[in-house]
């Protein structure tokens, strides 16, 4: 197996994780949960989403959050951007990159979005050329790339065909997401196998959720087929209101702890990750899951 020199971890906690949790989580302390993340070294934090509060109450704060925090020289602050009205916020917040997304199967689109596929593009292609010409970059998810929960396995003709047309507005990077967390690391290889024939490897991430604990598995399948780049979430928070079952993401700090070990270069500090751990899980209520951080706190499931 082939392993790169470094790897550029995106902590998507603030929002993909925050977003699951049934408890609001004040402003002030998501505040200070984002301005802990930026001194760990981490180079991307997405911050929030710009959705209506009527379908992510969790995240309802999302402007305040975005004016309120310290932002640190040489970190991204992202944020996931719906539609026309999301923008608007975003860019009145300086929000630095712009995240749009969408999902590779009808059905969960539908759930996601209310909208089929073909009638989610022309709403993503406003926003993209509105934030390119504001100066943003952007960046686009797609959801269900390996499972669905309603469809179940997911075409690579129609993977393929959403991540062109988000290409051709102008995306920079492409998420590529494991909704459900039912990927393998052979399946994984096969998908990118495919995608790689049509974009560089520079333009891909993989957002891997740990539902069934192969989410390092598979970032190690990914490693192997050139992609550098992974989206993560503190402590294992989060997975998505609208799949059942899809408990949390790749841990980020599962993640440090094995790039760590593989001398694979991140920048992230482990200590102050860890510290900003103990602080969300005071303030979610509730033990996080990801095994490095239960092991250096001395717990067990």
């Amino acid at each position: 197996m082939k392993w790169p020199k470094a790897v550029t971890i995106k902590e998507v906690g603030p929002r993909d994780g925050l977003q699951n949790e049934q408890s609001f989580i004040k402003t002030e302390d998501k505040i200070t949960f984002i301005n802990q993340l930026s001194q760990t070294g981490l180079p991307y934090i997405e911050i929030t989403s710009f959705v209506h509060p009527k379908w992510i109450p969790s995240l309802a704060d999302s402007f305040e959050v975005a004016m309120g925090i310290h932002r640190v020289e040489g970190v991204t602050y992202g944020a996931l951007v719906p539609n026309m009205k999301g923008l608007e916020k975003a860019l009145k917040a300086n929000i630095d990159e712009v995240s749009v997304f969408m999902s590779a199967s009808e059905t969960h689109n539908k759930r996601n979005i209310n909208k089929t596929i073909e009638d989610t593009y022309p709403i993503i292609k406003q926003v993209v050329h509105e934030a390119l010409a504001s100066g943003k970059s952007v960046r686009g998810y797609v959801s269900t790339v390996f499972g669905c929960p309603y469809e179940g396995e997911v075409a690579i003709r129609s993977i393929t065909e959403v991540s062109e047309k988000l290409f051709e507005m102008g995306i920079s990077e492409l998420s590529l997401g494991d909704t459900i967390g039912v990927a393998n690391p052979k399946q994984v290889q096969e998908i990118l196998t495919v995608l790689l024939k049509r974009f560089p490897s520079k333009s891909l991430a993989l957002h891997f959720h740990d539902t069934r604990g192969t989410a390092l598995a598979n970032v190690i399948a990914s490693l192997d087929m050139g992609i550098t780049t992974f989206d993560s979430s503190i402590g294992g928070l989060g997975g998505c209101p609208y799949a059942p079952r899809a408990s949390g993401n790749l841990a980020t700090d599962d993640l440090l702890f094995m790039l760590d070990g593989m001398e694979v270069y991140t920048g992230i500090n482990k200590e102050k990750l860890h510290q900003t751990a103990l602080f969300i899980q005071g303030k979610i209520d509730r033990p996080l899951l990801s095994h490095n951080f239960q092991a250096d706190n001395g717990e067990t499931r």
